[in-house]
C-alpha cells in the first residue's frame, strides 16, 4: 500500500468530488487530505515503485545500458521528499477547510488534481515522472483560475496556460537533451549542472522551464497577473504549489548554483517594489510570494560553499523557508479571501476599520504578516534566519546586506501596509461580520502554527534534509531583527503619505506579452492584410490581362472563332492534304 504515490488520493478525491452529495463531498475534501499525509509518512527512504512503461533503448544502439535505467519511478521516498509532502498535505487539507463554502465544486475538484500532482512531484524519482506531474499541475492550476469565472480570469487563465504551456515544453526540450547526454532519467542524487554540465543546452533548457514555475525573471509577471483573478478561495491553493514545486526541485537539480544568488535577488526586490506600488490587496500579497520565493532561490544558490556545513545551512533554509512560507502565506491569503468574501472589496482604497467588525480575521491576518516579516517567536523567524546566515558565513557581505535591507522591505509591504490599510486605516464605512466558522476554523489552525513553530522550531528542525545545529534564537539575532523591524515600521508611518495608493496601474514585465506584443501582433496582421490585398490585387490584374488575350486570340470575337467561307475551307483542306501526301511520299 505504502509504494503507491501519496498525490494519487487527491487527485482520486478531486475527480470524486464532482459526483458525491453535500456529506460525500465534505468528507473527501477534510478526509483526503489527511490520508494523504498518513501516507507521506508511510513511504521509507529510497524506490518503493518502479513502472516498466518506456522503452528508450532504440535511441542509443550499441550503448551498454543499466538495467531498468527508463523505468519511471513514481515513488521515491527521502527526507526532502517527506517535508514537503508534509506541508503539502497540511496545506489540503487547511484550503479545502477555508474552501468549504465554495458552491463552485468544479474549483475544488480542480484544486485537488492540482494539489495532487505538487505531491506526485515531491516524490518522484525520474524526470519524466516530474514532467508528468508537473503537467497535470499547470492544468489543474488553469482550471482553478478559470472556474472564478470573470472576464478577468478567463484572460489572465489564458495568460497564465500561455506560459506555462511555454515552460514545459523548454522543459520537455531540456529533459530530452538529458536523456541523451546520460541515457537515463534519474532525478536526484547527483545534480543536474554536475551530470551534464553548462556546456549542455539541456541543463539551461530545464533551469529555465523550473525557473519560470518559481516566478523568476523575465517571466515573473504571470503571477501577480493570474492569482488575483481567482475566487476568495483559489489564491489560498495556488499560492502553495507551483513555486514551491519549483523549489523543490531546483534543490534536488541546482543546489549551489551560484546564478541563483542574484536571480533570488532579483526576484527579492522585485516583489518588495511592486507589493509597495499596488492597491490590490491580493496583488500585494502575489507580489510577495515572488518576494519570498526570491529568499528561497537565493538560499538554494548559497550551497555552493567548499565547506559542506555551510551548504547544508542554506539548504535547510531555503526548505524550512518554503515549509513556513506555505503556512504563513496561506494564512495571509485567508485573511483577504475573508475579507474579499464578506465585502466583495480587494482595493485598499475601498477598505479600512474592518477590526471593528472581523475582529479574528484581523488577528489571524497579523500573525501571517509578522511571521513573513520574520518577527521573533512566528515561523518566518526560524526558517529565513538560516538563508541569511548562511550568506553571513560565507563572508558574503554584500549579500546579507541585501538580505537583510529586504527583510526590512518585506515588513513594510506585508507585515504593516497589508493589515493596517485592509483593517487599520481611515474608516470605510464597511461593517461585515466574521466569514463562516470553517473559514475561521482554517485561519485559526495556520495561525497557531505560526506561532507554534516561531516558539519551538525543533519538530520542522527534525524533518529538514540535513541534521541542523542552527539555533535561532540567539541575544544578537534576536536585537537585530527587533532593530530592524521597528526602525522599518517606523519608515513606514513617517512616510505614510506616500504609501497611500490611488486607483492607479503597475506596468510590468507582462507589458511587453500583454499590450506591446499585442500591438505588434496587431500590426503585423494590418501589414499582412495589406500584402495579401497587394498580391491578390497584382495576381488578379495578371490573370485579367491575360484572359483578355486569350479572348482576342481564342474568344467569341477572334479571327479563329469567325465563321469560313466554304471555297477558303476546301482550299485549306487541299493545302493540308498535298501536304501529308508529300511528307507520305517521302
Amino acid at each position: 500500500m505504502n509504494s503507491l504515490p501519496p498525490g494519487l488520493i487527491l487527485i482520486a478525491a478531486g475527480l470524486l468530488l464532482p459526483f458525491g452529495g453535500p456529506r460525500l463531498r465534505q468528507g473527501l475534501i477534510l478526509g483526503a487530505p489527511l490520508l494523504a499525509l498518513w501516507w507521506v509518512w508511510q513511504i521509507p527512504d529510497g524506490v518503493h515503485l518502479k513502472l516498466h512503461l518506456l522503452d528508450l533503448a532504440w535511441m542509443f544502439p550499441g550503448a551498454d545500458l543499466k538495467p531498468g535505467a527508463f523505468d519511471l519511478e513514481l515513488v521515491r521516498g527521502d527526507r526532502l521528499a517527506r517535508l514537503f509532502g508534509t506541508v503539502f498535505a497540511v496545506m489540503a487539507f487547511a484550503g479545502g477547510l477555508f474552501a468549504l463554502p465554495q458552491k463552485r465544486t468544479t474549483e475544488l475538484s480542480a484544486a485537488y488534481c492540482y494539489a495532487g500532482a505538487a505531491l506526485g512531484v515531491a516524490f518522484a524519482g525520474d524526470i519524466i515522472s516530474v514532467f508528468i506531474f508537473w503537467e497535470i499541475m499547470a492544468i489543474g492550476s488553469t482550471l482553478v483560475i478559470w472556474s472564478a469565472a470573470t472576464k478577468g480570469a478567463r484572460a489572465a487563465g489564458l495568460r497564465y496556460a500561455a506560459i506555462h504551456l511555454l515552460g514545459g515544453v523548454i522543459l520537455m526540450a531540456g529533459i530530452a537533451d538529458y536523456i541523451v547526454a546520460t541515457q537515463s532519467i534519474a532525478f536526484g542524487g547527483d545534480a543536474i549542472q554536475n551530470i551534464l554540465g553548462f556546456d549542455r543546452p539541456g541543463t539551461w533548457l530545464i533551469l529555465i522551464g523550473f525557473l519560470i514555475n518559481a516566478g523568476a525573471p523575465p517571466f515573473s509577471a504571470w503571477l501577480p497577473d493570474a492569482y488575483p483573478e481567482t475566487s476568495w478561495s483559489g489564491m489560498v491553493f495556488l499560492s502553495a504549489f507551483t513555486t514551491k514545486t519549483a523549489v523543490f526541485v531546483l534543490i534536488r537539480g541546482f543546489p549551489g548554483m551560484e546564478l541563483l544568488i542574484w536571480v533570488g535577488l532579483y526576484m527579492i526586490f522585485y516583489g518588495i517594489i511592486y507589493a509597495l506600488l499596488e492597491n490590490d490587496m491580493r496583488r500585494i500579497l502575489a507580489y510577495s510570494i515572488v518576494n519570498q520565493v526570491g529568499f528561497m532561490v537565493c538560499g538554494i544558490g548559497l550551497a555552493g560553499s567548499a565547506d559542506p556545513e555551510f551548504n547544508r545551512l542554506a539548504l535547510n533554509g531555503a526548505a524550512s523557508h518554503a515549509f513556513t512560507h506555505i503556512i504563513y502565506k496561506a494564512l495571509l491569503l485567508m485573511s483577504a479571501g475573508s475579507v474579499l468574501y464578506m465585502t466583495g472589496k480587494r482595493k485598499c482604497t475601498d477598505l479600512g476599520g474592518l477590526f471593528r467588525t472581523m475582529p479574528l480575521t484581523m488577528i489571524c491576518g497579523t500573525i501571517g504578516a509578522l511571521s513573513i516579516s520574520s518577527f521573533p517567536f512566528t515561523s518566518g523567524f526560524i526558517s529565513k534566519s538560516m538563508i541569511s546566515s548562511s550568506a553571513a558565513e560565507q563572508h558574503m557581505l554584500w549579500v546579507w546586506l541585501a538580505l537583510m535591507a529586504a527583510s526590512a522591505g518585506v515588513f513594510l509591504h506585508a507585515g504593516i501596509k497589508f493589515p493596517w490599510f485592509v483593517f487599520f486605516q481611515k474608516d470605510s464605512g464597511l461593517r461585515p461580520p466574521e466569514p463562516p466558522r470553517t473559514m475561521r476554523g482554517a485561519m485559526v489552525l495556520f495561525a497557531f502554527l505560526c506561532i507554534f513553530l516561531g516558539v519551538w522550531p525543533d519538530p520542522l528542525y527534525a524533518i529538514l534534509p540535513y541534521p541542523v545545529s542552527y539555533v535561532p534564537y540567539t541575544a544578537e539575532h534576536v536585537v537585530t531583527m527587533f532593530q530592524l523591524l521597528l526602525f522599518s515600521g517606523l519608515a513606514f508611518f513617517l512616510l505614510l503619505p506616500l504609501m497611500k495608493r490611488t486607483l492607479t496601474i503597475s506596468l510590468d514585465v507582462d507589458w511587453f506579452y500583454r499590450k506591446f506584443g499585442t500591438a505588434v501582433a496587431r500590426e503585423f496582421g494590418l501589414q499582412g492584410e495589406k500584402l495579401q490585398i497587394g498580391v491578390f490585387g497584382l495576381v488578379g490584374r495578371f490573370l485579367e490581362r491575360g484572359h483578355s488575350r486569350m479572348l482576342r486570340v481564342a474568344g467569341p470575337q477572334s479571327r479563329m472563332a469567325r465563321t469560313w467561307q466554304t471555297a477558303g475551307m476546301v482550299g485549306l483542306i487541299l493545302i493540308l492534304m498535298a501536304v501529308y501526301l508529300v511528307l507520305a511520299l517521302a
